[in-house]
C-alpha cells in the first residue's frame, strides 16, 4: 500500500560489507541475464527491489539470505 512502511531484518551467511553486497550484486545481474521473462514489467529509474521484485528475493534466499518482518514495526 502506498505510503506504508514495513521494517524487516535481513541476514546472510557472510560479512555484510563485502560478502553480502557481492552476493546481492551478482544475483541482481543473474536476474537480468537469466530471468528476464519473470521480471516485473516496469520502467524508469528503479531500485533493485522494484525492478527485480520477488525474482531477486527468491535468488537471494537460495543463496543463504533471510528476510523477516519485524513484529509490530510499521
Amino acid at each position: 500500500m502506498e505510503g506504508e512502511r514495513l521494517h524487516a531484518d535481513v541476514a546472510g551467511t557472510s560479512g555484510p560489507g563485502y560478502g553480502e553486497t557481492a552476493k546481492m550484486l551478482s544475483e541482481s545481474a543473474l536476474c537480468l541475464a537469466l530471468d528476464e521473462a519473470k521480471l516485473p514489467q516496469v520502467s524508469g529509474v528503479l531500485t533493485p527491489a522494484t525492478a527485480l521484485g520477488m525474482v531477486l528475493v527468491d535468488r537471494l534466499r537460495a543463496a543463504g539470505m533471510t528476510f523477516a518482518p519485524q513484529a509490530g514495526a510499521r
